[in-house]
């Protein structure tokens, strides 16, 4: 969708939205490029062994077709919602197909969620049916109060499990059914997909998405990838696609361009592999999170290693900060275009070098058909400098469209037009937002307001520090002061001379009334399953 432009500023001129009244994404995804070329390698499915299987668009209409028609079979009709519990995969894209084909609602679930996670989801979407494996099985078998409402699961691991009715098996589903289906008549309002928030505060909420959300996305990744697809794009990223990030940031926008997309099972993020999977496949557009680049960051002479061929690297879900934004221009040998956006209104925000929109600590500026600003609490746009809350402006092509079932937390969600994200942030005489912290993460101190986020990319600079997390503490005398959690380098051994050493490195960094009062180091940290830091759990350590 982005028109090829030399400057920022030709390129938001030269945009316009194109998206039609009747969408259905997987016509758009899928069945128009197995129409045109049903040859063309869609998935590189690299497996356990090492081996890579390559799909192609004619397979993967195929066999959402033919699982269409077994959702439809088995009860399953336009509305429905059907979870999906996989790992990267091909089956993970096709069972998203034929779903939308079906005209039913797909909820992604994460494989690291635990029984509680799980049963809340399925419980609160209504889900009528389930994709999964034999991992999946085991988790949906220990449920304590089985949901209602579901009553068919399908298992890409053959048939069994102890749920109610057992599980039938996908592919034997697949096989028997027909080929052919007729995709259902959407329009582009209308519902295809349940994403839950992340959860880093309070109980997680579905929010609803209509097809539009995926032609929405297109500019959003059209510019951190730096005007994707080129010649010679492969996609990856190692974020669960059942993250807004994995789906729709990277598998969905792929398919539509026809650029073959890597899926690779990850039970636990390993740098160095992630480094040789990048030059084994020749991987040149990568979505990687910030907390996955500040562990490649340990991961000594990169390219001296390995034959990477990356073109692009895209980082959002958190803030990058200037210090690996730094590292990977030396280790990689390239810029880090940062995006933003949220569950419920994602990559409105972002940055792209190959026009000159780049700043260290910055995250980007307005994608072009994204009206966003930050704002105080009664909705006025302030003058740059000065801190608020980010928001976008209704109506948004990637913008939900109200929260599964909590029609008063969708009306809290705004003000006026104004779509509230819950961070805060500013923006600069530039125009180039700053993301400053959640509203609940910003720490007031001494009369001072001051966000995780600068302290945060401070403290991994210091040789000592692997990850680190800063939140709140109640003070009585300061309101709150700095408490920062640090998992150590692997071989490092915590002790106060380290703990006066880090807050020396900070106070001479930035100011001193934001380095750190107390620190306390941690083997492992908190993470959501989008790898953001779940800081309540901190704050509840403080």
């Amino acid at each position: 969708m982005l028109p090829n432009a030399s400057s920022y500023d030709e390129l938001v001129k030269r945009f316009r939205w194109d998206i039609p009244e009747r969408f259905n994404i997987a016509h758009f995804a899928c069945d128009r490029w197995a129409a045109r070329d049903p040859g063309r390698v869609a998935i590189l499915n690299r497996l356990a062994d090492g081996s890579v299987e390559k799909i192609t668009y004619g397979t993967l209409s195929d066999r959402s077709n033919r699982f269409a028609n077994a959702l439809s079979a088995a009860g399953v009709k336009r509305g429905d919602r059907v979870a999906l519990l996989l790992p990267q995969g091909p089956e993970t894209a096709i069972a998203h197909l034929a779903a939308y084909k079906l005209g039913a609602i797909v909820i992604p679930l994460a494989m690291l969620f635990g029984v509680d996670a799980l049963e809340y989801r399925l419980t609160d979407s209504g889900a009528c049916a389930l994709v999964t494996g034999a991992d999946g099985l085991t988790k949906i078998a220990r449920l304590e109060n089985y949901p209602e409402t579901l009553h068919t699961i399908f298992s890409v691991d053959g048939p069994g499990g102890d749920s109610p009715g057992g599980a039938e098996d996908f592919h034997a589903a697949c096989d028997r059914a027909s080929p052919h289906f007729e995709i259902a008549d959407t329009g582009r309002d209308d519902p295809a997909l349940i994403i839950y928030t992340s959860g880093t505060t309070g109980a997680a909420k579905g929010a609803l998405h209509g097809h539009r959300v995926f032609p929405g996305h297109l500019p959003g990744v059209e510019m951190p990838h730096e005007f994707f697809p080129q010649p010679g794009d492969i996609a990856w990223t190692p974020a669960d696609w059942a993250w807004a990030g994995g789906l729709l940031n990277i598998l969905f926008p792929a398919l539509y361009h026809g650029v073959p997309v890597v899926a690779c099972r990850f039970e636990k993020f390993d740098p160095e592999f992630a480094f040789a999977l990048m030059a084994e496949l020749g991987i040149r557009n990568a979505f990687i999170p910030p907390t996955a680049l500040r562990m490649m960051r340990g991961v000594r002479n990169p390219r001296d290693r390995w034959n990477i061929s990356l073109r692009t690297v895209g980082s959002g879900g958190e803030s990058l900060g200037a210090e690996v934004y730094d590292w990977a221009k030396q280790a990689l040998g390239l810029t880090v275009n940062e995006f933003y956006g949220q569950t419920e209104c994602n990559l409105v925000l972002s940055s792209c070098a190959a026009i000159g929109v780049s700043k260290p600590g910055a995250i980007g500026k307005p994608v072009p058909g994204h009206d966003v600003a930050v704002i105080d609490e009664d909705g006025n746009v302030l003058a740059p400098g000065e801190i608020g809350q980010i928001a976008v402006r209704r109506p948004d092509p990637v913008m939900f469209l109200e929260y599964w079932g909590r029609p008063e937390a969708t009306d809290d969600k705004f003000v006026g037009d104004w779509m509230k994200t819950g961070d805060q942030g500013l923006v600069d005489e530039e125009g180039y937002f700053f993301f400053v912290g959640r509203d609940d993460d910003v720490i007031t101190s001494a009369g001072y307001r001051i966000g995780p986020g600068e302290i945060e990319d401070c403290l991994i600079a210091h040789p000592a520090v692997a990850l680190a997390a800063v939140v709140g503490k109640p003070d009585p005398v300061r309101t709150e002061i700095v408490k920062a959690f640090i998992v150590p380098r692997e071989g490092v051994e915590p002790d106060d001379a380290l703990v006066t050493d880090i807050q020396d490195f900070v106070r001479d960094r930035l100011a001193a009334h934001e380095y750190p009062r107390e620190i306390a180091f941690l083997e492992e940290m908190p993470l959501t399953t989008t790898g953001k830091v779940i800081r309540r759990l901190l704050r509840d350590k403080s």
